[in-house]
């Protein structure tokens, strides 16, 4: 992979509202900082956790699902939570020639935020998302690749739990890191 160049995109903050426990009024002020952190994945992308949950229905009495969330931010979770839902953004790198296919056991709902990605399928099936398109990943083997050599595309993620596909009798689990080269 050649250098990284500076990042195009936006900045983000994260705006998550609650209930003063005094008051009872709504507010902004809760344990989760409002400046996004990022990560950097030697395999050309950066990952944002923006939001977390463990159970459904969401556990909102107390800010149970906020405190979880703020100990995601420190505790990092694995890619999904068992029974809950993980929402992150991925800035993908320009020119970067190596997908890592995959597939989770997760509803996946993405969509392209900024510039543009494409979604390849193990048929070899493929689609250029631009800003605003969504997909809606069920249990599926894929990769995605940002088609710029000069900016960076983001996407966002929302990624629940879900039971796993089975095809022809054949119950489909989780394949991460399969790594190939274009």
């Amino acid at each position: 992979m050649s250098e990284i160049p500076d990042k195009d995109l936006p900045v983000v903050q994260r705006f998550i509202t609650t209930h003063d426990p005094q008051t009872g009024n709504t507010t902004f002020k809760t344990p989760v900082p409002e400046a996004i952190d990022w990560e950097r994945s030697p395999l050309g992308g950066d990952f944002a956790l923006l939001y977390s949950l463990t159970s459904f229905p969401a556990p909102l009495p107390n800010d149970a699902d906020l405190t979880t969330y703020a100990d995601h931010l420190v505790n990092k979770p694995p890619f999904m939570i068992p029974g809950g839902a993980v929402v992150r953004y991925v800035d993908y790198h320009p020119n970067v020639t190596q997908e890592v296919w995959h597939r989770t056991v997760t509803l996946d709902i993405g969509i392209c935020v900024e510039g543009e990605l494409e979604l390849e399928l193990e048929s070899g099936e493929k689609r250029l998302m631009k800003r605003g398109d969504v997909t809606i990943q069920r249990g599926t083997n894929h990769c995605w690749r940002n088609p710029s050599k000069t900016h960076f595309a983001r996407a966002m993620y929302v990624a629940l739990d879900a039971k796993p596909a089975v095809v022809n009798g054949v119950e489909l689990g989780e394949s991460m890191g399969k790594l190939s080269g274009h």
